[in-house]
């Protein structure tokens, strides 16, 4: 199941804090949409530090999608392997 969380129109440190925050809150089988203007390369060894897996990929306008998953939730990384491929 996917959540969407779109942190494109808010100023720093709020995008961290939020996804943070958001992924904390992830259940078995769901993953995070992010949504965001720019890549987070700081948010990426946190992420890994945590447990969490992603996947980038530039959206439209200038804007990211960074899908995140709990690394050992295999349903949910194979829901973001048939949404990203």
């Amino acid at each position: 199941m996917e959540r969407i969380l779109d942190v494109s129109d808010l100023e720093p440190c709020e995008p961290m804090e939020r996804t943070l925050q958001a992924v904390g809150d992830l259940g078995e089988g769901e993953y995070l949409c992010l949504i965001h203007r720019r890549e987070p390369h700081l948010l990426y060894p946190v992420l890994d530090k945590m447990g969490f897996a992603w996947r980038t990929r530039p959206g439209g306008a200038s804007q990211f999608e960074i899908f995140i998953w709990k690394r050992i939730d295999r349903a949910a990384g194979s829901a973001v392997a048939l949404r990203t491929d």
